[in-house]
């Protein structure tokens, strides 16, 4: 059961957050939002509230926010109000919303961990050794910590890098506490790709808890790390430098599962990953992809001219159908893993 509401939870909050950023600005820029629904098929509960129905239908595979003009065949009573008659500038906000929400959700999920449990400090207690380095050569063992590099003190992971990077390939003496005694060790760095000097070391973290600014700044950082890493994987993939392991919904209900069981910053932190996968998703220029209306936006931009919208929303409905078969193959090859 936990692992059920945990799951609500997470696809319930990402896709509320995505579409909210969507209806937000369409309501800033003037256009009339008439629903705005999380799932797709028949309406479960809902109400209605200044001009907008709030919905919540069947199927938790995403959401929508319907707003006037959007649809061709629509008579829209204002035109003021209708997302077709804003510039390509407004139209571009109020799509991109979407995504940027979900990059903001994972900064403010990770903030939230990095404040109240803490943000992963290196120390210069060794955690493990490298095999056949100088560090495990020399004998130093994990659970040492290191004091001073060449009679230098050393207080943080930075600082003791620092002056060990500073020495390639020359001898060093490392002085370690080790169960209350003060050992020295001496031996020759090894020398990286960069021509810095290494041993061979991994720290022993521990969290760090921080400020809410910091914790804030922290999280922007760690978010846009993690993109990166994401882009890159996916570029790999393209290029068939690495496995195309792509899961649907059965793959990330597994994934909750296991992060309930560890707690509930593991929770946190599966969700802020999970939103950032969904902000660059939906960027990709697939049709029904936000990617895609931005890229016709685009188009627009540069021809002086919209597209024919009826054209443009055949091929999103095309597009749409597309990725909900994708969803079942994905979903079925989880199933299929799973048994």
């Amino acid at each position: 059961m936990q692992t059920f509401w945990a799951s609500v939870f997470v696809f319930g909050l990402l896709i509320f957050i995505h579409e909210l950023g969507h209806f937000l600005v369409a309501k800033r820029v003037g256009i009339k939002v008439h629903e705005f629904s999380l799932g797709f098929g028949p309406r479960l509960a809902g109400f209605a509230f200044r001009g907008t129905t709030y919905n919540l239908r069947l199927v938790p595979l995403g959401g929508f926010v319907r707003m006037a003009g959007m649809d061709p065949q629509e008579e829209v009573e204002d035109e003021e109000s209708s997302f077709q008659h804003k510039t390509v500038g407004q139209r571009a906000a109020v799509i991109a919303a979407g995504p940027l929400m979900n990059f903001l959700l994972a900064v403010v999920l990770l903030a939230v961990i990095f404040f109240f449990q803490g943000f992963p400090v290196p120390t210069t207690t060794v955690a493990r050794l490298v095999p056949g380095q100088p560090a495990e050569k020399a004998g130093l063992l994990p659970g040492d910590r290191i004091v001073a590099v060449n009679g230098q003190p050393v207080k943080s992971w930075e600082e003791m890098t620092r002056t060990i990077n500073g020495h390639p390939g020359q001898r060093i003496v490392v002085t370690v506490e080790r169960q209350g005694q003060v050992l020295d060790f001496a031996m020759v760095t090894a020398v990286d790709e960069r021509g810095r000097g290494k041993i061979g070391i991994y720290p022993r973290q521990e969290p760090q808890r921080l400020n809410p600014v910091a914790a804030l700044l922290r999280g922007a950082e760690y978010t846009a790390r993690l993109a990166g890493v994401i882009l890159l994987f996916v570029g790999k993939m393209v290029v068939g430098a690495a496995p195309a392991e792509v899961g649907g919904p059965v793959r990330i209900v597994q994934e909750i599962h296991a992060a309930v069981q560890l707690g509930v910053y593991y929770l946190l932190q599966l969700a802020a990953f999970l939103s950032v996968n969904l902000a660059l998703f939906n960027l990709l220029p697939v049709p029904a992809l936000d990617g895609s209306r931005l890229l016709f936006l685009a188009a627009e931009a540069i021809r002086g001219k919209p597209l024919d919208p009826a054209k443009e929303n055949f091929i999103h409905l095309i597009g749409f159908g597309l990725l909900i078969l994708l969803i079942v193959f994905i979903t079925y090859r989880d199933i299929l893993q799973l048994m």
